[in-house]
C-alpha cells in the first residue's frame, strides 16, 4: 500500500501530513481523515491503510501542526488508563487551542489539497473523525457543502454544546449524508436528542447508532478503550456510507 508524508500550506503555516491510497496509478475518492486527541500516529496511519485498501485516497493531517511535526508528544505503543491523565494533561492545551476559526481555515486548505490531488477523482469527498476529530468532521462538512458527500464520526466529542457555534447549530448547511458511532455515554440523552433534532429539522440523512460493550475509544487499538467488535462495527458502517456517497474512479 503506497503511503506518502506530505506538508500542505494553510493560512497559519505548513501542516505535515500522512497520506495512503491504492498501488493501482488510478483515481479514487478522496477522504479526510481527523484524530483523535492523541493525534497522528502508528495506528492511526494503520487504519488510513486500511481504508485505502477499500479504494480510497486517505489525508490525515497533523492537527497540532502549529506545536510542530506529528508525534507532537511522546506517546507510549500501548495508552493505559495509568498513562492517560499525564497524556490528557499535555494534550488538552493544544486541543483548547485549535478553535473553531483554526478548523475553518485548516479545512479549507485541507478540502483544497484533497480535491487537488492527481490521485482524487473529481467529485465530493468524504470525512472521518474520532473523537474530537468527529466535531472537526462535522465543521468541515458544514463549511464545504459543495465537497463533503459522506460524514463518519465515532466515539464523538463535544458535538453538542451552549457554544453559538456548537456544531449541532450548524447542520442546516451540511449536505452530507452522515453516520455517528457512539458508545454508550458519548453524549448524554438529552445531547443525543438535541443533535438529531436539529439534524430531522435541517432535513439530513442521518444514523445515529450506539455500540454495544463499547467504552469511548473504543476503535483505537493502542488504547485500553479498544474494542475489536466496535471498530468491525465501525468497519461495517463507515465503507458502506463512503461507497454509497462517493463517486468511484
Amino acid at each position: 500500500m503506497p503511503t506518502q508524508t506530505l506538508t500542505i500550506t494553510t493560512a497559519d503555516g505548513r501542516a505535515d501530513a500522512f497520506a495512503a491510497f491504492p498501488d493501482d496509478g488510478g483515481r479514487h475518492p478522496g477522504v479526510l481523515l481527523y484524530t483523535d486527541v492523541f493525534g497522528l500516529r502508528p495506528v492511526i496511519e494503520e487504519m488510513a491503510r486500511e481504508l485505502a485498501g477499500h479504494g480510497y485516497y486517505v489525508l490525515v493531517p497533523n492537527i497540532y501542526y502549529r506545536r510542530g511535526p506529528a508525534p507532537v508528544v511522546e506517546l507510549p505503543e500501548h495508552i493505559t488508563a495509568e498513562a492517560r491523565p499525564g497524556l490528557f494533561a499535555t494534550l488538552l492545551p493544544f486541543a483548547k487551542e485549535h478553535t473553531p476559526e483554526r478548523v475553518l481555515r485548516d479545512a479549507d486548505a485541507y478540502v483544497g489539497f484533497l480535491t487537488s490531488r492527481p490521485e482524487v477523482v473529481d467529485g465530493p469527498v468524504g470525512v472521518v473523525g474520532y473523537c474530537m476529530g468527529a466535531v472537526l468532521a462535522m465543521r468541515t462538512a458544514a463549511a464545504h457543502p459543495d465537497k463533503v458527500a459522506a460524514v463518519g464520526g465515532f466515539h464523538p466529542g463535544a458535538l453538542v454544546t451552549d457554544e453559538p457555534d456548537s456544531p449541532h447549530r450548524l447542520v442546516s448547511t451540511v449536505t452530507a449524508k452522515v453516520h455517528l458511532g457512539l458508545a454508550p455515554g458519548d453524549l448524554s440523552p438529552e445531547a443525543l436528542g438535541e443533535l438529531e433534532r436539529a439534524m430531522d429539522a435541517a432535513g439530513l440523512a442521518h444514523t445515529c447508532e450506539t455500540y454495544p460493550d463499547t467504552v469511548h475509544g473504543f476503535t483505537m487499538a493502542d488504547t485500553e478503550a479498544f474494542n475489536p467488535a466496535g471498530l468491525q462495527r465501525h468497519w461495517d458502517r463507515l465503507l458502506p456510507l463512503l461507497d454509497r456517497n462517493l463517486v468511484a474512479g
